[in-house]
């Protein structure tokens, strides 16, 4: 590696996934050294073949070729590394790194090329050694080393993935996917990047902007689905001379189902639980004046037992007639970015159930706040009505609040 580029800790690469059939890239020709060549340096291909044919009838040896020139350096880390024989079949191909670790590959049914199963690192030098016989059993051997393109970390993008490995979350939990560097080759990052549910539930990706991309099933996740995400991204072009700097591999699963509904008109919630009302508890939500609650379909990001509120986050002077500095707010759970919440509001009882007096917030008791906050996860959808403020997208995890058609239309494919 190249003293100037920095990398970060790379994860384990998964093995086995399926790349798409590309054209190759680079050099094919024969592998058969110069004869000027009294020695064979490092990343020259070298190759040793069975006798030549004596008679017309004779079958000629093997010939392989692949997508990367003898000796090759600042290779392209996003280059399909491929071999393929001529005139015999493939019998191995021992394709490794630097560090000795081998990369897999699959071949095809008539074992003619086989194709590396994910993209490359930066600055790292590669050996691919590779066998084929010919139908009197011939063997051709050849070697190839070549070392990759250096890449600094702005010229890498990685992917952070919510929610965490082996997570439990809620029936409206979107799997949300965000870029350290933007990505303005979104389609070709969208072919690499795929959801699975068991059982299984269509879904789309959504960009929200070229850092950002989410994932949800149509309708809410069916309690119980075990959710796996596959980002395959190291070495994937993500456009602007940036590529895609690690894969990422994340499982998680919903749990049971609970629903919130919250009219901030009638001033009463009702909570379902695997789609039975449960409970319906009194609230107060934002009073008029600029701190109504906004209408629409939210989702749990953040639940704390204990929470300091500060109108000073909000833009609102603590000091002045609307401030508040509350240092204990009990069993909070957070639904936008702009600081609403449901939670314990007991100096507000006497409002609950009949009128609204919040900066925006849904308040309701302690003892009701403590029963919910044990039965609802992150991810888990709040949808509030009765308010003629909207809920802006994004703020807040507002996958939910777009028809599926809107939703659909934000898939880069």
């Amino acid at each position: 590696m190249s003293a100037w580029t920095r990398r970060r800790p790379r994860f384990v690469v998964l093995a086995g996934v399926a790349v798409a059939t590309i054209a190759l890239a680079g050099c094919s020709g024969s592998d058969t050294p110069p004869q000027s060549a009294p020695g064979h340096p490092a990343g020259h291909t070298t190759t040793t073949m069975g006798p030549a044919p004596t008679t017309p009838e004779a079958v000629l040896p093997a010939t392989l070729t692949s997508s990367v020139k003898p000796a090759a350096t600042g290779v392209a880390v996003d280059t399909p590394i491929t071999v393929t024989a001529a005139n015999g079949t493939l019998k191995a191909v021992d394709f490794r790194d630097g560090d000795g670790k081998r990369l897999l590959g699959t071949f095809n049914k008539s074992r003619t090329t086989w194709t590396a199963s994910q993209f490359l690192d930066p600055d790292v030098h590669y050996t691919l050694r590779s066998t084929a016989t010919n139908p009197e059993g011939t063997t051709t051997r050849s070697t190839r080393e070549f070392t990759t393109q250096a890449l600094t970390l702005d010229q890498q993008t990685y992917p952070n993935v919510t929610p965490l490995q082996g997570s439990v979350m809620g029936i409206g939990m979107p799997v949300i996917v965000t870029f350290d560097v933007p990505v303005t080759d979104r389609a070709e990052f969208q072919k690499h990047m795929s959801v699975t549910a068991r059982p299984a539930q269509a879904g789309s990706w959504h960009w929200i902007s070229n850092q950002e991309v989410h994932w949800r099933p149509r309708t809410y996740w069916q309690p119980g689905t075990r959710v796996h995400v596959d980002l395959q991204l190291n070495g994937v072009n993500a456009g602007n001379g940036i590529y895609g700097q690690v894969d990422r591999d994340v499982s998680f699963r919903i749990g049971r189902s609970v629903l919130i509904k919250a009219n901030v008109s009638s001033d009463q919630m009702v909570v379902y639980l695997n789609g039975k009302a449960a409970r319906t508890i009194p609230i107060t939500g934002g009073k008029p004046g600029g701190f109504q609650t906004r209408s629409g379909i939210k989702v749990i990001s953040e639940k704390y037992l204990v929470k300091r509120m500060n109108s000073a986050t909000v833009g609102i002077d603590p000091n002045g007639p609307e401030g508040y500095n509350i240092p204990d707010v009990h069993f909070a759970m957070r639904v936008t970015n702009t600081g609403e919440f449901l939670h314990a509001a007991p100096w507000s009882v006497y409002a609950q159930g009949h009128y609204n007096v919040s900066h925006g917030c849904v308040g309701m008791s302690t003892a009701n706040a403590q029963w919910l906050y044990g039965l609802a996860a992150i991810g888990t959808p709040v949808e509030v009505t009765g308010s003629t403020r909207p809920l802006e997208p994004g703020n807040g995890w507002t996958d939910w609040d777009q028809s599926w058609s809107q939703y659909q239309a934000a898939s880069a494919l």
